[in-house]
């Protein structure tokens, strides 16, 4: 059984209004490591519960926050925020991980039972994008060209979902204007350990670069990285955004199952809790042939 809790406002004045969290975690267990989650463009605290439930049921405290370019945010065309939310987003994950005193006494029964050293960063899509500038990303700032460096020590690794590859010319003219911070994007400083996942049908607006956009996380970025290529799988890998959500063009709950089971082994690896279903997982899905998906690392 796991316990979720909901909002934990933060005060955050100098994002122009507070920060609602909402914390998942099980209701037995100790030293329990966390993931940061960060969502899609557009989503909210609420979404992705195939993924924050799941890794929460198995001994994960999930943070989760509504960031300012959520449909619930509201912001407006020309609120002056709106070219800084890739930015902004950074902050509100390191805001979580600044507070998490705050944040883990908000939870009845959680406190002393959360393991502060052990810290993963998590995002699909956008949120896959804020997720890796945690884990050394570097970002031209469209606004003063400099690639600064956002990462946190903190966060020591990443599961890093139907991410946004690099910029340049493969770009759309909508991604060009709308999405300047996709401009330049450089991979080489993403040293940290992290999974990208990888849908091989995800064709996105933003790029003309087909469904290996979403690889290049993987393929452009120094060693010590995995890759899952979900076979079928497009930009919601089957599901993994909502139970119910109408915006899954390609439903499939052997997908979403597959995604479930590989982040947890990985996030348990990679965290040192326990490595023998990552191992399993590489046994199953690496070489041999396999009807759902395909992993490598390098």
């Amino acid at each position: 059984m796991i316990i979720s809790v909901k909002p934990i406002v933060l005060p955050a004045p100098e994002r122009g209004e507070d920060l609602r969290v909402r914390v998942s975690a099980p209701v037995t267990g100790r030293d329990l490591p966390i993931v940061l989650f960060a969502h899609g463009f557009g989503s909210h605290l609420d979404a992705y519960a195939p993924l924050t439930d799941y890794w929460a049921a198995h001994g994960f405290v999930v943070v989760q926050a509504t960031h300012l370019d959520s449909r619930r945010s509201g912001l407006a065309a020309d609120d002056p925020r709106r070219p800084r939310t890739w930015r902004i987003r950074v902050a509100d994950l390191k805001r979580m991980l600044d507070d998490l005193d705050v944040l883990e006494a908000a939870v009845p029964g959680l406190a002393g039972r959360v393991d502060h050293a052990r810290v993963a960063a998590a995002g699909h899509s956008f949120g896959g994008h804020t997720a890796a500038m945690l884990l050394g990303l570097r970002v031209t700032d469209p606004r003063t060209g400099v690639a600064e460096d956002l990462s946190d020590p903190r966060v020591t690794a990443g599961v890093l979902l139907a991410t946004a590859g690099r910029g340049g010319d493969h770009l759309t003219p909508y991604a060009t204007e709308h999405l300047p911070w996709l401009r330049e994007v450089d991979f080489s400083h993403l040293t940290a350990p992290a999974l990208v996942v990888a849908g091989d049908k995800d064709h996105l607006p933003v790029t003309t670069r087909g469904p290996e956009w979403t690889t290049e996380p993987y393929t452009l970025s120094p060693k010590g990285k995995s890759l899952l290529t979900v076979f079928g799988g497009e930009h919601l890998l089957g599901g993994i955004s909502g139970y119910d959500a109408a915006e899954t063009t390609d439903e499939n709950p052997d997908r979403v199952a597959l995604v479930q089971r590989v982040t947890l082994a990985y996030l348990r690896h990679v965290l040192g809790v326990d490595s023998s279903a990552w191992t399993a997982a590489q046994a199953e899905l690496t070489g041999a042939p396999h009807p759902m998906g395909r992993l490598e690392s390098k």
